[in-house]
């Protein structure tokens, strides 16, 4: 019996919705690559994707997902689809120098009677090689093959009400790991301790809730460390008179709840404590913007106003749209929270509002997931109290 995260109709809505946006541009079939959207579409779950796999969506029938045939395995047990819509190709073809797996799926192609189709292909993802796509140009020298990249990923933006349970519920975990991580932070506590720590707190999950591995491992920097973004976890002991953020999230069966925040050990500087005071400010006037109907830009600008008022300088987006997420990144890629972005913000979307102000010699990382709710301001989906933690 398989365990399946949503209902036949989810995915219905799903692949109808896909259909509808390629029908708009012309194309014929979706060559699907991204982890998240191949989930998305089929269920699909298994740490697979550092080998070729993707799904094949035409205009109708179900879709097929194919991959290496030991993942084909794997997509019996995960995949709605029947067995006949599993693809699998032999080990022969995995990182040989004789044979590329786009041989075998321009094969299927063929056989799908689409080898002159108008392909669509994401071109900017992680897992579509430049190797990928000259063989399958090669291979399939009578279709256009033409760049789709996002197409599945914009169709994902407003939630249903299924995924938004399921962020919910990892909202839930999201507080744990990071209460979680200002309790256990303290002089002397060695990293890469504390960071085993938040991973058990975020696998073993809240009640029944079992927590899912995150698309963004732990990002845990202190001092001077922390001015830079994107730095995990050394052996260093954590000392007084330094800030260490924390950008972790609770995951549940793929979808994604970020949640960051900074603990003081000691006595935070006078421009840190302002800082937070803006900080926090700011995010209260971006909640207030985050509403149906307004722009994903008016948060951003709402935030940037307050900053104004208090001196500080900052630039560079301020969130981005989340859900269902695989490594290395647990953002959609779609819309952002900043001053260009024109998305227009509709009931059911889900954003991580992470306005982080990284200065000279410290970070400050104050965030939440917003859910933007048919009235009223956003819903920060968390509890987690909103400042920086300060342990003298």
């Amino acid at each position: 019996m398989k365990d399946l995260p949503f209902s036949q109709s989810e995915f219905d809505r799903r692949i109808k919705r896909t259909r509808a946006a390629m029908e708009a541009r012309g194309i014929e079939l979706m060559f699907i690559t991204d982890p998240s959207n191949q989930h998305w579409l089929t269920a699909y779950d298994g740490w697979s994707f550092y080998v070729h796999q993707g799904v094949l969506l035409s205009l109708d029938g179900p879709p097929l997902w194919w991959g290496r045939y030991m993942d084909m395995l794997g997509g019996r047990r995960t995949c709605w689809m029947e067995d006949a819509q599993i693809l699998g190709y032999g080990d022969h073809y995995v990182q040989s120098t004789e044979h590329h797996p786009m041989q075998d799926l321009a094969a299927h192609i063929r056989d799908m009677g689409l080898g002159a189709a108008r392909i669509g292909v994401e071109m900017e993802n992680y897992y579509y090689s430049a190797k990928a796509h000259a063989v399958l140009i090669d291979e399939l020298p009578d279709a256009d093959i033409v760049d789709a990249t996002a197409l599945v990923n914009w169709q994902r933006l407003v939630k249903s009400d299924e995924e938004i349970a399921f962020l919910r519920r990892a909202a839930r975990i999201s507080d744990k790991v990071v209460q979680t991580a200002i309790d256990r932070a303290e002089p002397g506590v060695r990293k890469n301790d504390l960071v085993a720590d938040i991973l058990h707190a975020g696998i073993t999950g809240v009640d029944e809730d079992w927590g899912d591995y995150p698309a963004i491992l732990p990002l845990t920097p202190s001092g001077e460390d922390a001015t830079a973004a994107h730095l995990t976890w050394n052996g260093r002991l954590m000392q007084t008179g330094e800030a260490t953020f924390f950008e972790l999230s609770g995951v549940f069966r793929r979808y994604h709840a970020p949640l960051c925040r900074t603990v003081f050990l000691g006595t935070p500087p006078d421009d840190m404590k302002r800082a937070e005071a803006a900080q926090i400010e700011g995010i209260e006037a971006g909640l207030e913007a985050a509403r149906a109907g307004n722009r994903t830009c008016d948060i951003a600008n709402a935030f940037m106003e307050v900053l104004g008022r208090y001196g500080i300088e900052r630039s560079g987006r301020m969130g981005y749209s989340i859900g269902v997420s695989y490594p290395p990144d647990w953002g959609e890629r779609t819309a952002s929270i900043r001053s260009e972005d024109e998305t227009v913000l509709k009931p059911g979307m889900a954003f991580h509002f992470m306005p982080a102000l990284w200065m000279e010699s410290w970070g400050l990382e104050t965030t939440e997931t917003i859910l933007i709710r048919p009235d009223g301001p956003a819903e920060p989906l968390c509890t987690a109290p909103r400042k920086l933690f300060v342990k003298d």
